[in-house]
């Protein structure tokens, strides 16, 4: 038998988890880009809920971390919530460093892609068969 056919409840539970902490990171992102269009577009007033609302999600990918490795996923799922992790606190130097501004928005680019390809391998992980 494989070894995914034989996973305990607890690591299901850390894969259902990782998924869940995933997606939900994907969807903040959506929303904090939301948020800076707001403030590019319609009024400069939102910059302070778009500082202020990384501070909900910054650590998710820290519980990723943590979730891949008691959901024993492939050790590259556990390096994709690293990399999220850096590119989170990158995007602090990008913000408050003048020369490296612009690429702010690209690095926003760059964690949507990354945290979408994480939670679509998040969703591969959990629906391997019990």
């Amino acid at each position: 038998m494989k070894e995914e056919a034989q996973l305990s409840d607890r690591v299901r539970l850390s894969r259902l988890i990782f998924l869940i902490l995933a997606c939900a990171l994907v969807a903040c992102i959506v929303v904090q880009t939301y948020i800076a269009g707001m403030a590019v577009f319609n009024a400069p007033s939102h910059w302070i809920t778009h500082v202020n609302f990384v501070h909900i999600f910054e650590f998710i990918p820290l519980l990723l971390i943590i979730f891949a490795f008691t959901g024993r996923l492939p050790k590259g799922t556990g390096w994709l919530s690293f990399a999220l992790f850096g590119l989170i606190y990158f995007q602090y130097f990008t913000a408050n460093l003048p020369a490296a501004g612009a690429l702010h928005p690209v690095m926003a680019l760059a964690l949507i892609l990354l945290s979408i390809f994480t939670a679509k391998r998040a969703y591969r992980s959990y629906t391997v068969r019990k």
